[in-house]
């Protein structure tokens, strides 16, 4: 009897409790529902020479920044496939494991051909989609747009009611302006799935890009107690929560959300979304006014250099900047742009001179030098997408710019830039800022 994945691709098994746990654990997966790394490694214990089972454990152990484990569980299914593969097992596997390499251009061009012959090979379809995905790392600028454009070349190819692609296809389209539509996409596919992190993630997304800002604080309060708190997207579903309160002017609350949910000593999601969420949240409250006790500042520097002590991706790299500008670590922040500047010069910074330009921008705000941070920040303001990230993550960047424009004192601009934000979605913080200015 020929074994199947969830979608009806074969798998080369010939264990009934392996292909079980194999379709068990990589819903796990994509659903970053805890669990994954539990299931899939029965899965391998059930047939050892389950090549697909030890990929997408290594898969499920790079998603929890496990390197080690992944490079040891992809190596032996490389070894695997080789030995008796399907070529879809030999694409699948080479693809998820130039992705683990960090080999993001060539893991790119790897999965593209791969999805025109496989389609409906999910695990390896999630990689170029997401926040943190293959197309958001390029440096693409327009990588909102391929994602898009993904999705809906081979939308025919998934069921009505597959909760993945749902999911993955609405938070697609919510990201490049089609709200509505993307929001109806991630609702539904949430609703074929609640224990389904990343479908909440998406409709919390959704909801923040159409400016239901208290919609998304009572979706997110009713289902995030029903989510593990060692779910890698705990955390950070929070943080969104946290965002929503923000908005509304509650900076009390969002503080306290901080302190519970999404601050070091409090998470227990992915160092990546530790180190941005933090940084990114206390730098807004700091913008727009309110005071964070130092000690907050101090704990997430602190984790940020611990975590992250070398280069790494551009979109943690100004995070990081962000931590040392307010924490007056200028030295530090000081190697970083000649680092980053160099790594431009050599044309081998994808994301190009946003990164040094940000680094920048961040120490001219932190000193209150507000004019140099918008001469910095207001010509490559359309090149911020190329570090990757989401919208509301990025919109950090955007936020230095605006506050910095109207302490700066520049008006006319401060509202013109409002004015566009406020077209694109409803925002009290916005509304409120507008009607300061227009006083």
């Amino acid at each position: 009897m020929v074994q199947t994945d969830s979608r009806g691709l074969p798998i080369t098994t010939r264990s009934d409790e392996a292909a079980s746990l194999y379709r068990a654990g990589v819903d796990l997966l994509l659903s970053a529902w805890p669990g994954a790394v539990e299931t899939l490694g029965r899965a391998v214990e059930a047939d050892p020479d389950f090549a697909l089972a030890r990929a997408a454990l290594a898969r499920a152990h790079a998603v929890r920044a496990e390197p080690e484990a992944a490079r040891s569980q992809i190596a032996r299914a490389a070894e695997l496939v080789a030995e008796g593969g399907t070529d879809r097992e030999k694409s699948h596997v080479q693809a998820l494991a130039l992705a683990i390499a960090g080999q993001g251009a060539q893991a790119l061009d790897r999965v593209l051909v791969h999805l025109e012959a496989w389609p409906r090979d999910v695990l390896i379809f999630g990689l170029p989609l997401g926040a943190f995905g293959l197309f958001a790392f390029s440096g693409m600028a327009d990588h909102d747009q391929a994602r898009v454009d993904l999705c809906d070349r081979h939308a025919a190819q998934f069921g009505a009611d597959d909760w993945w692609f749902l999911t993955y296809r609405g938070w697609s389209h919510a990201e490049n302006g089609a709200v509505a539509f993307g929001r109806s996409l991630a609702t539904k596919g949430f609703h074929l799935r609640p224990a389904n992190a990343n479908g909440a993630h998406a409709v919390s997304h959704a909801m923040f890009e159409d400016g239901a800002g208290a919609e998304a604080d009572a979706f997110i309060a009713g289902w995030l107690p029903d989510y593990d708190r060692t779910g890698v997207l705990h955390g950070h579903i929070a943080w969104h929560q946290a965002l929503s309160a923000l908005e509304r002017g509650d900076a009390d609350r969002a503080l306290a959300i901080y302190r519970t949910f999404v601050q070091p000593a409090a998470s227990a999601g992915l160092p990546i979304n530790i180190v941005t969420d933090s940084v990114s949240l206390l730098w807004r409250l700091e913008a727009y006014g309110h005071a964070v006790p130092a000690p907050l500042w101090d704990e997430a520097a602190r984790y940020a250099g611990e975590r992250f002590p070398g280069a790494v991706h551009p979109f943690v790299e100004v995070h990081l900047g962000l931590a040392e500008a307010m924490t007056g670590r200028a030295d530090r922040l000081a190697v970083r742009i000649d680092a980053a500047s160099r790594l431009v010069e050599a044309g081998q910074l994808p994301a190009g001179p946003v990164v040094p330009a940000l680094f920048r921008a961040a120490l001219a705000f932190a000193e209150e030098r507000y004019a140099a941070c918008v001469a910095l920040l207001e010509p490559l303001a359309s090149e911020v997408v190329r570090i990757g990230g989401s919208g509301a993550q990025r919109e950090v960047f955007e936020d230095t710019l605006l506050v910095a424009l109207m302490k700066g004192g520049e008006a006319e601009k401060a509202r013109a830039l409002l004015d566009e934000r406020l077209h694109r979605r409803p925002s009290p913080r916005d509304s409120a800022w507008r009607g300061g200015l227009i006083a």
